[in-house]
């Protein structure tokens, strides 16, 4: 049209450039539309909105919105999408409420994208009004609003109430159940998560990324290793695309069950140059855990961020450089079990004492799990010392103490331990109990024979 002196007018290529995410060709033709002094009518906006929000520019697309004399239904779920798409939830929940003030109607797009967000915000309240909505003015119809009602109260918890309106689905669509597998998975009903992934195959569903990174989570907790393989299989028949996120809880899922196939698919990700998270550096580190790789285990941690250092025997200057993730709390915490697994609990506690931040309660936990396992009496005390100025200490605090004694023979000194937690009251599962030397009777604990306790918080796993 330009090539042959054919001036466009308000209507043309707008919206096609917004459907293909053509952000360039788009500016060019808003830069065109303000050049030639179109007048504004409503459409041309609300198209720039969604071309804009589209393509992820959602400040410029904000500006257009709060500059329309008059904002369409369009508008608002234009914008509400793009808030949805950089996971802006709280913008789609104001959004939606100075809609509401306003007066403006909204439609099953909006009521989607609302849900949503109420779905990551935890807002039930919201969403239950919005359910109820729906009730009332019969739309049940709408599969996809119903899908996303039940995705709502699957991630606000309410998992029974999501499988009522699930069951009672006319069609199901491979986003419903994996909106109701992924809420049994977060919800640790993972044997339910799985019963339902096999009730899916037999329906002739094929799962989606969310569903087998739901199932993948459900199979690491209960160990479901045959499953596990099978998804991988599904994933490699189908030629899925292994994302950071799919890739990342396949090696959470073969750290947990102690495979070696975790770092198989670490070094694969690399291969295909995905870029992994900081979830990805929790999952490798306990691989590298549970198989004993105490040097493998160094040298990801060396790679994570650009500037960090740490000694002794870490040497960090200028590291990293290939994913440039600065370690979080929970990846110091790996580092911690990976060389206290491996029995070296003077590296462990110099780690813990050069961290450029604060040492939380759960890292001295994770030592003084270490201490107990190497019979390390010195530094499993500082350990509980240090545990002592974060928070009153859980009685399995004390029971691995007490048996790190036992297991040196300081039996006097186990005994006071078992004291002091009388003294203090300490409650063990949920119940105060009373520790005496001669009592054997408390199911958490055998006194005689070396104090050893048979507590499930004994052993680091």
């Amino acid at each position: 049209m330009r090539e042959n002196s054919v001036e466009p007018d308000e209507f043309t290529s707008l919206k096609a450039y917004s459907r293909l995410r053509a952000l360039r060709e788009g500016e060019q033709i808003h830069s065109h539309i303000v050049k030639c002094g179109f007048k504004t009518n409503g459409f041309i906006e609300n198209t720039m909105i969604h071309m804009y929000a589209s393509c992820g520019e959602l400040d410029v697309a904000r500006r257009v919105f709060d500059g329309l004399p008059e904002r369409a239904r369009m508008a608002w779920n234009s914008m509400m999408a793009g808030y949805l798409k950089i996971e802006c939830w709280g913008d789609v929940m104001t959004l939606f409420v100075e809609m509401l003030k306003l007066g403006f109607g909204f439609d099953e797009v909006t009521l989607i994208s609302v849900l949503t967000a109420c779905g990551r915000l935890a807002n039930l309240e919201l969403g239950e009004w919005i359910g109820e909505y729906i009730e009332a003015n019969g739309l049940k119809g709408n599969i996809a609003l119903v899908t996303s009602l039940v995705d709502m109260y699957a991630k606000c918890g309410q998992v029974d109430t999501a499988r009522q309106l699930f069951d009672r689905m006319d069609r199901r669509y491979n986003v419903a159940w994996s909106a109701m597998i992924s809420g049994y998975s977060q919800a640790d009903r993972c044997r339910e998560a799985l019963g339902l992934f096999h009730d899916m195959q037999k329906a002739n569903v094929d799962p989606n990324e969310v569903t087998l990174v739901s199932v993948l989570s459900s199979c690491a907790v209960l160990g479901a290793l045959e499953t596990g393989k099978w998804v991988e299989f599904y994933i490699m028949k189908k030629k899925m695309k292994l994302t950071v996120t799919l890739g990342t809880t396949l090696i959470d899922f073969y750290a947990k069950c102690g495979g070696m196939r975790a770092l198989e698919y670490f070094q694969l990700m690399q291969e295909k140059n995905i870029k992994p998270n900081y979830v990805t550096f929790i999952a490798v580190p306990s691989a590298c855990s549970h198989a004993g790789l105490v040097d493998e285990g160094r040298n990801l941690f060396t790679r994570m961020s650009r500037d960090f250092r740490i000694e002794p025997r870490i040497e960090l200057t200028r590291m990293s450089r290939d994913f440039r993730i600065e370690p979080r709390i929970e990846h110091y915490g790996s580092m911690v079990e990976i060389l206290g697994r491996a029995g070296l609990i003077e590296e462990a506690y110099q780690f813990i004492k050069n961290m450029p931040i604060q040492p939380n309660v759960v890292v001295w936990r994770t030592l003084l799990a270490s201490c107990r396992a190497q019979k390390n009496v010195e530094i499993g005390e500082e350990s509980l010392k240090r545990i002592t100025r974060f928070e009153t200490p859980h009685s399995r605090d004390y029971i691995l103490l007490s048996n790190i004694y036992a297991s040196v023979g300081r039996t006097e000194d186990a005994l006071w331990v078992r004291y002091q937690m009388r003294e203090k009251g300490i409650e063990l599962d949920g119940a105060t109990n009373e520790f005496f030397a001669e009592d054997n009777a408390c199911p958490h604990s055998t006194l005689g024979g070396g104090l050893q306790c048979n507590s499930r918080h004994d052993e680091m796993d």
